[in-house]
């Protein structure tokens, strides 16, 4: 359940949905959520309005990607190359890439309805036809 930030420059203009797109897909394949969890952002910045390091061009992009604690180090080096790979194939040099993972308790989170997400059974919501879904899966709360 990630909420995804994506900052670049207006070198995006016309392509933003493209960008966005391919984010969508590096989150998919490298940390395995589901199709239909989609929460990214994008947001563009001319060059008055950021300031770059050195070895950077125009075409640097960070990526902010708030989500549960408890991923291991190697499906975060996985999703990093993943990531690096596409946005290079779209044209984003490896070096202007930046990716944060901020990992947030899930206790944190207030989701579907005003439930905590510690709340909430993390398993495959939607991943399934919504005419054989359960009408909830929200747990009990203590109390």
């Amino acid at each position: 359940m990630p909420s995804t930030r994506i900052s670049t420059g207006s070198w995006i203009k016309g392509r933003e949905i493209d960008l966005i797109n391919v984010v969508q897909d590096c989150l998919l394949e490298g940390l395995g959520i589901p199709d239909w969890d989609r929460d990214i952002l994008l947001h563009t910045f001319d060059e008055q309005h950021r300031i770059l390091p050195g070895h950077c061009t125009d075409r640097s992009t960070r990526i902010e990607i708030i989500l549960y604690v408890g991923r291991n180090i190697e499906i975060k080096r996985k999703f990093y190359k993943i990531t690096v790979d596409k946005l290079e194939a779209f044209g984003i040099p490896r070096l202007d890439t930046k990716i944060i993972l901020l990992e947030m308790p899930r206790d944190n989170w207030g989701i579907r309805g005003g439930f905590a997400g510690s709340d909430i059974d993390p398993g495959p919501l939607r991943s399934e036809p919504k005419e054989k879904r359960p009408a909830k899966r929200i747990v009990k709360r203590a109390g």
